[in-house]
C-alpha cells in the first residue's frame, strides 16, 4: 500500500465513532485519509513523505460555521454605546446596527472587502481553521452582495481555505425600503438570490427572524425561493424572543437554526425531528450582555446536534478566536470540552451540509487535520489567549500558517 504522507507518534481525537487515539497513525492519499487508527495495528506501505507528530495531537480542521466575516468599517462606537446603557433594538432604531455597516461595505470597492477581511481570516487559519463560513447580507441590493460574496470567494482561492458562502440578502430591511419589507423581500427572491445563484456564489440561504427583521411569512418567502433554486437554508432564529424561528427553520428541512437563546421546548423538538443543528455563539452572547441561556439541556435531552461559531461581526461579536469560543462556550453554556470540540468539528460540518467530507478523521474524508501542542484535547477549551496549533493540513498538503509555522516534519 502506497500513501502520499503518513503521520504517526502523535494522538488524534477522532471526533467519530474510533474516539481518541493514542500513539495513532493517519495514512494520506490524494487529498484524502485513507487510513487512521493505533500505530500497532497500521497496514504495510510506503509513505513518499513520513511525518513524525513528537507526541502531538491531531484534531479534524476546525471548522467556523456560522461568520460575517466580510463587511466594511466597524462598529466600536456601538459598542460603547451598549456599555453606556443603550439596547440592541434602541441602537437599530436609531439608524446604527446592521444599517451602518451596509453603508459602509456598499462605500467599499471588492479588494477593500478582501484586504480587510483577510485580517480577521488569518487569526481563524492561525488557530486550525480549515473550513469558515461567510455570509453575505451588509449588502442588501443586488451589486453589494455580489461583491461580498465574490470576496469570499476570493478569500477561499488566495489562502487555499475551504469557504462556504451564505445568501443573507434578508438580514436587515435597506434604507431605501424602509416601511415596504415585503417589496424588498421580493427583490431578494426574484432578483438577488436567483442572479446571485446562476453567478454560482451561493451555496446556502440565511434569514433573520426576528420582530426587529423579517416575519416568519416573510422568511418562508426566502426559504420558498431558495428551494426553487436547490439551496439549502439556514436561520438567524429566536435570538431576541422565541418568535417560532427554530420550529420554521425545521419545517423547512433548515441545515441549522443559530443563536437560539429564546427557543422553547416545541422549537427543539420540531428540530430534532428535522435533523436541524443549533449553532450557539458565544460571542454575541457575551458582547451583548444577554441573560437567557440556550436550551442546552433540551438539545441533549431530545438529541440535537449543538455547533459552535464566532458569529464574527462588525456590531454584536467582533470575535476572530474559535478558541476562545471553545472556552465561552464551556463556560457560559455549560457545554463540555468534549460537547464544545464536537461543535467545532463534526457538529459544525453538519451544520453545512458537509458531514460526509469534513469534520471527522476518518477513512475517505478530506485530509484537513490541525497539529496540537497540548497534552490533552480539554486544553483547546481550557485556555485563555492561548494559541497551541502548531500546523495545519488542508486536503493533503502541509498549509502555512499565518504565524509562518508549518507542521513539523
Amino acid at each position: 500500500m502506497d500513501w502520499d504522507s503518513l503521520w504517526f507518534n502523535g494522538h488524534a481525537a477522532t471526533m467519530g465513532p474510533a474516539g481518541a487515539i493514542r500513539d495513532a497513525a493517519v495514512a494520506v492519499k490524494d487529498g484524502r485519509i485513507v487510513w487512521v487508527g493505533s500505530r500497532v495495528d497500521l497496514p504495510k506501505g510506503r509513505a513518499v513523505e513520513e511525518h513524525d507528530l513528537g507526541g502531538r495531537w491531531v484534531t479534524p480542521g476546525l471548522i467556523d460555521c456560522h461568520t460575517h466575516l466580510v463587511f466594511g468599517g466597524n462598529r466600536a462606537r456601538e459598542f460603547e454605546m451598549r456599555l453606556e446603557g443603550a439596547s440592541y433594538e434602541e441602537i437599530a432604531k436609531a439608524g446604527g446596527g446592521i444599517v451602518s455597516t451596509v453603508a459602509a461595505t456598499r462605500a467599499a470597492d471588492e479588494d477593500g472587502l478582501v484586504a480587510s477581511a483577510a485580517r480577521r481570516l488569518e487569526r481563524l487559519l492561525a488557530e486550525g481553521v480549515t473550513v469558515v463560513e461567510v455570509k453575505s447580507g451588509y449588502g442588501l441590493d443586488l451589486p453589494t452582495e455580489r461583491a461580498m460574496l465574490r470576496a469570499a470567494r476570493e478569500l477561499g482561492r488566495r489562502y487555499g481555505v475551504t469557504v462556504r458562502t451564505t445568501c443573507l440578502a434578508a438580514h436587515a430591511v435597506p434604507p431605501e425600503y424602509a416601511g415596504r419589507a415585503d417589496d424588498y423581500i421580493s427583490l431578494v427572491c426574484d432578483s438577488i438570490l436567483p442572479v446571485l445563484t446562476s453567478e454560482g456564489l451561493v451555496d446556502a440561504v440565511d434569514a433573520f427572524c426576528e420582530w426587529i427583521a423579517f416575519s416568519q411569512e416573510q422568511t418562508s418567502r426566502v426559504f420558498d425561493a431558495a428551494s426553487r433554486l436547490g439551496l439549502p437554508v439556514k436561520l438567524h432564529a429566536d435570538q431576541l424572543s422565541d418568535g417560532g424561528g427554530a420550529a420554521l427553520a425545521a419545517r423547512h428541512g433548515a441545515l441549522s437554526a443559530d443563536h437560539v437563546e429564546h427557543t422553547g421546548e416545541g422549537g427543539v423538538r420540531a428540530m430534532a425531528e428535522a435533523g436541524t443543528v443549533a449553532v450557539l455563539l458565544p460571542g454575541a452572547f457575551y458582547t451583548l450582555r444577554e441573560t437567557k441561556l440556550p436550551p442546552v439541556d433540551l438539545f441533549r435531552m431530545h438529541g440535537v446536534p449543538m455547533a459552535v461559531a464566532t458569529d464574527c461581526n462588525p456590531g454584536t461579536s467582533p470575535a476572530v478566536s474559535l478558541l476562545l469560543m471553545l472556552n465561552m462556550a464551556c463556560t457560559l453554556f455549560r457545554l463540555t470540552p468534549q460537547e464544545a470540540l464536537a461543535g467545532v468539528t463534526r457538529n459544525a460540518a453538519k451544520a453545512l451540509g458537509m458531514a460526509e467530507t469534513h469534520g471527522t478523521l476518518e477513512a475517505g474524508k478530506a485530509a484537513d487535520f490541525a497539529v496540537w501542542d497540548i497534552g490533552d484535547p480539554a486544553e483547546l477549551c481550557y485556555w485563555l489567549g492561548a494559541n497551541p496549533c502548531v500546523g495545519l493540513m488542508r486536503g493533503g498538503r502541509p498549509a502555512d500558517l499565518p504565524s509562518g509555522t508549518i507542521i513539523p516534519t
